[in-house]
């Protein structure tokens, strides 16, 4: 692991949901970027090349610690994805309130050419959401509904 440079903490003043970042050498903190922005973008901490047709992981250099009942939820920057077919490839991704590891973005390239990654480039934006655990059981039957096992494309296009 990097050596750590600084602790930290951004807070919603609304909701009270508190996320720290520990921050390896030479990271950035997440930052949102319009105050309208439901994400903060977060930056590469390393250089790399994504081939065409290829993904790699990059890292941010974060290390998260999340309020239990919260998530980080990893997407795709819009811009990225639009103009160099760049897009985080588990999105969203998930970050656990009980990870402590740095968040790594799995971006893949469907561009037709390589794609460089320089350290400080904004590659993907994290949401933070509530989780909702919901109990679970086994039952003999299920409910129907109209759609019933319909599944891909069976509601139609329009």
């Amino acid at each position: 692991m990097t050596a750590v440079e600084e602790m930290i903490e951004i807070e919603d003043q609304d909701t009270k949901t508190s996320v720290k970042f520990k921050l390896a050498k030479g990271a950035s903190l997440p930052a949102y970027e319009t105050e309208g922005s439901s994400g903060l973008d977060i930056r590469a901490n390393e250089d790399s090349i994504i081939e065409s047709g290829s993904w790699g992981m990059v890292g941010t250099g974060l290390f998260p610690e999340i309020q239990q009942g919260f998530e980080i939820q990893v997407r795709s920057r819009s811009g990225l994805a639009a103009r160099n077919g760049i897009f985080v490839l588990n999105s969203p991704g998930t970050v656990d309130s009980d990870y402590r590891g740095e968040i790594k973005v799995i971006l893949a390239n469907m561009g037709k050419d390589s794609f460089m990654i320089k350290k400080g480039d904004r590659v993907a934006q994290i949401v933070v959401c509530p989780v909702i655990h919901g109990k679970v059981s086994k039952v003999e039957e299920i409910s129907n509904t109209d759609r019933g096992s319909g599944g891909f494309g069976s509601t139609g296009i329009q």
